[in-house]
């Protein structure tokens, strides 16, 4: 526990130094020989002194903190990703604060949150899936270190980690065929983060390349909620030729979806097929487990992480974009179209 009073002149007089060669010492910035900075840092343990980072902040140093900008706290989603960026940012010594933005920082918003966040961190990650245009333009006129995960929406010049959408979308629904699925519903998420839209390519890709003619009938409009997959569950399945499986962009609403498979009286994967999206905690607890496809937090957490500490410290940047196939993760939601239904096996065609 750091003792009331003390201070970066008291480290410096019990360690024989300068109170200039302790700063330098104890920020890491400017030059300190090595037994100098043990010397100082050992003075600093022994008071209990800890530097102040406001302090720095203000003098326009390090503050060895990186910021994670969400605006989404209750998403299953975002809260792997700041598990995982928790875990990386302390590899590197640093620290993370989390600043939950509660929407998409527009009408004027994201110019003054920007602001009041320049200087206060280092770095900063923004998980905003439904940023605004507005806002990433501010940020991308910041002089501030920044990296964004699973943006989508529109190109930028910002770095972006993100997790391939279309290709997993397209091995789900070309999984479903394989097991002789020929009427395969989708149920769409909102197209403002631009995901969806990504996924629902890779599902009429995956159709295309069976010879599947696409019936729109088969594709429902949701919103990533659990309530819109149950929504969408209970619409497709009461169609004069229902589908045999249902492919949902998120976990969320498969799982809201097959709420309205077991309301309906139907069997989970005998009847019905189901697959999800984004493979969140609660996805193998579900009965059956969801079959899903995962985006690699840990991964995307590490590049992050990586790309934004070369970019603090006024090194060039690897990548622009960095792209991480999706894992396709089969359980037990899925199975052979059920005998008697309309659908036919037919011979995928991978490309």
């Amino acid at each position: 526990m750091k003792k009331a009073g003390v201070t970066l002149v008291d480290v410096a007089k019990l360690a024989g130094v300068s109170v200039m060669t302790a700063s330098r010492a104890l920020s890491g910035e400017g030059y300190a020989s090595e037994e100098t900075r043990t010397k100082v840092q050992a003075a600093a343990k022994q008071l209990g002194y800890t530097p102040n980072a406001l302090a720095r902040m203000m003098k326009g140093g390090k503050t060895n903190v990186i910021g994670v900008v969400v605006n989404d706290l209750t998403s299953s989603v975002i809260n792997c990703f700041v598990t995982a960026l928790s875990e990386e940012v302390r590899k590197v010594d640093m620290d993370l604060f989390i600043y939950n933005s509660l929407g998409d920082l527009g009408d004027g918003k994201g110019k003054r949150v920007s602001q009041m966040l320049h200087g206060l961190w280092d770095g900063l990650v923004y998980v905003l899936p439904r940023m605004t245009d507005d806002y990433l333009e501010t940020l991308e006129k910041s002089s501030s270190p920044i990296v964004l995960i699973n943006y989508f929406r529109h190109e930028t010049s910002l770095p972006v980690v993100r997790g391939d959408n279309v290709n997993g979308a397209h091995d789900a629904v070309s999984h479903l065929v394989e097991l002789g699925h020929r009427r395969i519903g989708f149920i769409r998420g909102n197209a403002y983060t631009g995901q969806s839209d990504l996924r629902e390519q890779g599902y009429v890709k995956a159709l295309s390349d069976a010879g599947i003619e696409l019936d729109p009938a088969l594709v429902y409009q949701g919103n990533f909620s659990e309530q819109s997959g149950m929504d969408g569950g209970h619409h497709l399945l009461s169609l004069a030729e229902p589908p045999t499986a249902i492919f949902a962009a998120s976990d969320a609403m498969a799982q809201g979806a097959m709420t309205a498979i077991r309301e309906k009286g139907l069997r989970i994967p005998e009847d019905i097929s189901v697959i999800g999206f984004d493979d969140i905690p609660s996805a193998a607890m579900t009965r059956p487990p969801l079959t899903t496809l995962r985006h690699p937090f840990d991964a995307m957490a590490h590049a992050t992480v990586q790309e934004l500490v070369r970019r603090i410290k006024g090194e060039p940047g690897r990548r622009h974009r960095i792209e991480f196939p999706s894992e396709f993760v089969v359980r037990e939601s899925t199975g052979p179209a059920p005998a008697g239904s309309s659908s036919k096996r037919s011979r995928l065609r991978r490309v």
